[in-house]
């Protein structure tokens, strides 16, 4: 069996909620990725310079071919719309985006955060089933806002 997927649906505020669990996973010491579509991750880089007022979550965005420099490499929380890219081992893949990550096996923890929408419901339900059918664990959370 792969690792396992943490399900989180429902959520209002797809951006905010990511916010959330990247603060939540920054303080425990993880070294996460996060993946979407462009537009996705640009707005999650913005939000994660003002979202908290005493706390800064060191992050990287990566959106272009270009090398990062090496001081860049062991930022806790990358954002790439490859996380296949992302150096150095992550131990949680965070997906905001509405298809299945590449290269999500190199991850033992992956979070899928589905908002409300009902186009991202009907996507997330898809992804649940091939995360499934490909033999994770995907265990739901509902979320409660």
């Amino acid at each position: 069996m792969l690792g396992t997927v943490e399900f989180h649906y429902g959520t209002r505020d797809k951006i905010g909620y990511a916010c959330r669990l990247l603060r939540k996973a920054y303080r425990s010491g993880a070294s996460v990725a996060v993946t979407g579509a462009l537009p996705d991750l640009k707005a999650l880089d913005r939000q994660l310079w003002v979202f908290d007022d005493v706390e800064f979550l060191p992050h990287v965005l990566a959106a272009s071919e270009q090398a990062m420099p090496d001081r860049l490499l062991e930022t806790a929380i990358w954002l790439t719309q490859d996380p296949r890219q992302a150096p150095g081992e992550r131990s949680i893949l965070i997906n905001i985006g509405q298809s299945l990550p590449e290269g999500m096996d190199r991850y033992p923890r992956v979070f899928d955060i589905v908002s409300s929408e009902e186009q991202d419901r009907q996507l997330g339900r898809q992804r649940w089933k091939a995360y499934a059918g490909q033999g994770w664990q995907v265990n739901p959370h509902e979320i409660q806002e």
